[in-house]
This record gives C-alpha cells, sequence and structure tokens, in this order.
C-alpha cells in the first residue's frame, strides 16, 4: 500500500482552471496506478499476522476488509467527479463542514497515516533484506537497517524528486509478479501435494479471542492492504477524463481483492499457521515452500524490497509535503515552509517527518519487539478509517450543495454504512494491539495540535493573520 500525493502547487484558483496540469492519464495508465496504489507493504507484511488471528480462514477479514473499502471507494467517487480538484480529503472536508480546525485535523491525520505506513514499510524492507542476504540478525539489528533505510529516503526527498506515473508503472509489475508468483507457486504446491488446502476452512481465534474480536482485530489489520485507492483521486487533474473514475476506481479495487483473496489462500494451505503468523516475511516462507528446489526464495525478498521501498518513498514525499502546505496556510509554523535553495525541496518538513517516524520504530520496537510491523500497520488503518468515516459523512452533507456539471452518485444508503463500518473498526473491539495504536496515533495527532496551537497563537500576535485553511488545494 502507498499514499502518493500530487505534489505541484495548484493555486488559489486551480478548481476553476483545471488545465493547470498536464493531462497525460488513459483508463489504462490510470487502472495501473490504482493497482499500483493499493498493492504494496500490506499483503507483503501482514498476510501472516492476519491468519494468525483467524487461522486459516485468513482470507475471510480480507474480504470484509475489500467490503469496507469498496463501500468508502463510491464516496470517493461520487466526491472526485463532483470536485475535480487534486486535495482528496481535506478538500472534501473543507467543502462540506467549514470549520479549519476539523479540515486540519483531517489533513495531519492523512499526513499521520503516511508517517506509520512508510515506518511499517520500513521494517519490511530490513526484514526482507536480513533474509535475502541471509544474515543472522533480529531486533535491534533490523531496527538500525530500517532506520538506515529511512535516512535514504530522506537522503532521496531531500534531493528532490519528479514523481514520474510511468515510473510507478515498472514498479507496479514488479509488484504484481511478486504477488502473481507467490500465487503460482502455491498453486503448484496444491498440484504437488505438499500444500493442504482443507486448512482454509480452519477457523482458529488467536489467544482465547472470541470469534467477534477475531474477525474485527484482523479485518481492521486486513484493512492496512486495502487502503491506497483514496489517493488515486489526487491523480484527477491529470486524468484525460475524470469521468472514468468510477469504473476505473472499481476495476482496480476488484483486481486487488482477487489478487489479495488468492495470496491468502494459497499462504495458509503452503505453510502451517503458527510459522506463516510468526514469520516477519510471510510470502517468502509461501515461496519457500512450494518450490523448495528452485532458487525463486533467493529472489523474491529483492522484490519485495523493491516494493515496499517505493511504498515508503511515495508516503514520505506525501507525508513532507503535506506538513509544507500547511505551513503555507499559515497553519503550522513557517519554519517547514523551508526550502533548500537549488534543489527547492522542504527540507525542514523532510528531516521532522523522518525524525518522527525514526521515533515511531525505534519506540515500538523497544516495547514490542514481536509486532512492529502489525502495531505501525494497524495504526496506519487506524488513523485512515477515521478519515473515511468523516469522507461518508462528507458525501452526504455536500448532497445539499449540488454542481452545475453531472458527476457520479453513489446509493444513498452505501454513504451511511460507510460510515458506520468504518465507525465501527476504529473501535478498541477491533485493535489487537489496542492501547498502543491508539497511543501511536494520539501522539501524532498531538503533536499537529501543539504545532496548531503555536502557530494560532503567535499569528494573533501578528496583524491580520490568521490560522485558516485558505485553501485546501493548496496542501499538494
Amino acid at each position: 500500500m502507498s499514499h502518493s500525493q500530487n505534489t505541484t502547487a495548484a493555486g488559489p484558483g486551480a478548481e476553476h482552471q483545471p488545465e493547470t496540469l498536464k493531462r497525460v492519464m488513459g483508463p489504462k495508465l490510470l487502472l495501473l496506478f490504482i493497482v499500483g496504489d493499493i498493492l504494496g507493504t500490506g499483503v507483503y507484511a501482514l498476510t501472516g499476522k492476519v491468519a494468525g488471528q483467524v487461522g486459516g480462514a485468513g482470507w475471510a477479514p480480507v474480504i470484509l476488509a475489500f467490503a469496507v473499502a469498496l463501500i468508502t471507494a463510491f464516496s470517493y467517487m461520487e466526491l472526485v467527479t463532483k470536485y475535480p480538484t487534486a486535495a482528496g480529503a481535506a478538500l472534501y472536508t473543507h467543502k462540506a463542514f467549514g470549520i479549519h480546525f476539523v479540515t486540519f485535523l483531517v489533513a495531519f491525520a492523512v499526513l499521520s497515516s503516511g508517517i506509520t505506513s512508510a515506518s511499517t514499510a520500513s521494517n519490511v524492507f530490513a526484514a526482507n533484506m536480513v533474509a535475502g542476504f541471509g544474515w543472522d540478525v533480529s531486533g535491534t539489528g533490523v531496527m538500525w537497517i530500517a532506520l538506515g533505510f529511512l535516512a535514504v529516503i530522506a537522503a532521496i526527498n531531500l534531493r528532490g524528486v519528479g514523481e514520474s506515473v510511468w515510473f510507478n508503472v515498472v514498479l507496479t509489475m514488479i509488484e504484481l509478479s511478486g504477488l502473481l508468483l507467490v500465487i503460482l507457486v502455491g498453486f503448484f504446491a496444491l498440484g504437488s501435494g505438499s500444500a493442504d488446502f482443507s486448512r482454509v476452512l480452519i477457523f482458529e481465534t488467536a489467544d482465547d479471542k472470541g470469534v467477534f474480536l477475531a474477525i474485527t482485530g484482523a479485518t481492521s489489520l486486513a484493512f492496512f492492504s486495502m487502503v491506497g485507492f483514496e489517493d488515486s483521486v489526487n491523480m484527477v487533474e491529470e486524468t484525460k477524463d475524470p469521468r472514468v473514475f468510477p469504473k476505473i476506481m472499481l476495476t482496480g479495487l476488484s483486481i486487488t481483492g482477487v489478487i489479495y483473496v488468492l495470496v491468502s489462500l494459497v499462504a495458509v494451505a503452503a505453510v502451517p499457521i503458527g510459522k506463516l503468523s510468526e514469520s516477519e516475511t510471510p510470502l517468502l516462507e509461501v515461496v519457500r515452500a512450494g518450490a523448495p528446489g528452485l532458487p525463486i526464495d533467493l529472489i523474491f525478498p529483492f522484490m519485495t524490497m523493491f516494493a515496499v521501498a517505493n511504498s515508503a518513498l511515495i508516503n514520505m514525499l506525501m507525508a513532507s509535503r503535506l506538513l509544507y502546505g500547511m505551513s503555507k496556510q499559515n497553519v503550522l509554523p513557517p519554519v517547514f515552509a523551508k526550502v533548500l535553495r537549488g534543489r527547492r525541496s522542504p527540507w525542514v518538513s523532510i528531516l521532522f517527518t523522518t525524525l518522527i517516524a525514526f521515533a515511531l520504530i525505534i519506540a515500538v520496537t523497544t516495547l514490542l519487539p514481536e509486532t512492529v510491523t502489525a502495531s505501525l500497520g494497524g495504526t496506519t488503518s487506524l488513523l485512515l478509517l477515521a478519515v473515511f468515516a468523516v469522507v461518508n459523512v462528507a458525501v452526504l452533507v455536500l448532497r445539499k450543495k449540488p454542481v452545475e456539471h453531472e458527476h457520479f452518485k453513489a446509493p444513498t444508503y452505501l454513504p451511511w454504512i460507510g460510515l458506520f463500518s468504518c465507525s465501527f473498526l476504529v473501535g478498541p473491539w477491533a485493535r489487537l494491539d489496542e492501547l498502543i495504536q491508539y497511543q501511536i496515533a494520539v501522539a501524532l495527532i498531538g503533536i499537529g495540535v501543539v504545532l496548531w496551537a503555536i502557530t494560532w497563537l503567535w499569528n494573533r500576535s501578528v496583524k491580520g493573520a490568521s490560522t485558516k485553511f485558505r485553501n485546501p488545494e493548496e496542501l499538494t
């Protein structure tokens, strides 16, 4: 999963100047972009953790998470065709409620989810590097590799990265190839008799949890694999015909949903649940078990590293640019708007978001060394589920504010179901490590609120200044 964010400044009149950005994406390119945006860290890292909560029926939470994502996608499809501007949830929230602090909270929650997602990807990268090179490293050693990887991401970000749609296509093909390889190896194992397909029908809860807690907890974790579709709305100004968004988004979600279910099925069939759930590289275990005589397991860790590295880079790009954008809006301290003279990259924002990611990895590794990936991935889904709940409310409120052009309209009952399901999965009953996930989320949002309060107090002392979003489109 990745959170790509269009980093081109749109300017105050962006909504009335749809040709500000070059429209280069046709339906096929948009489909590849959406599929690539959804595929990523989640399925590579958390397949085993999900199965560990419900046993062989690990495919069930994946289907439930897909259903929740699909319902909320209908709200995004209505809003992106109604307001074809690259600003996403912050724009929809601002248009629906017009409350600057609420808009800020949504924007900072999206920013924070990018940091936690990149931290998750960094840990997965480190685990696969260790497996790929056969190093005898664990715990703190993996943490230092993850921190080193994040430092490299920050260096690339500081140098300045112009995101290329075609580069994303190449990375998408690598991600797809890795997952299709897992599926093929799994079916090969089934055909050769080395896999036990009967395991997929065994429902077994972890730690004596009830069925309800096991399913909801696993679903909220599996949801991390399904996010990414919401970021595609940031490409609307670069899409040749925004009206194709609903069909392409539904197609992209369906493709990834089928791939995820197949991966979940072959994973639990090929590898015993205990071994699968304890591994930081679960899909590598599937490849090793399904094709023991082939050197595929030597290549697969590096394919995974490449896939999650792209997720980490895009997420840190998004987080630093959102921080920069909010600083330019005078809702965060002006220091975050400082850029390097030559590269024009927001160096203070990049360093700040990187330091937060460092702190997250160190803290979670120290407190919960066995569940680093699950805790950080679960926090990402927690933050985004809260944002999705707000978006589902926004689409209902904005029904009272019609626009002149035709646009997609979701069935009215879907945003209501989306609101209920997303809010439900935010609750403590849907958290596997509820305390640490809430602590991380509250800490991150708390940092934002403190910075906002400092800026508000500072702006009050400056005549004419205010802590308000003048134009949410300027965030991107």
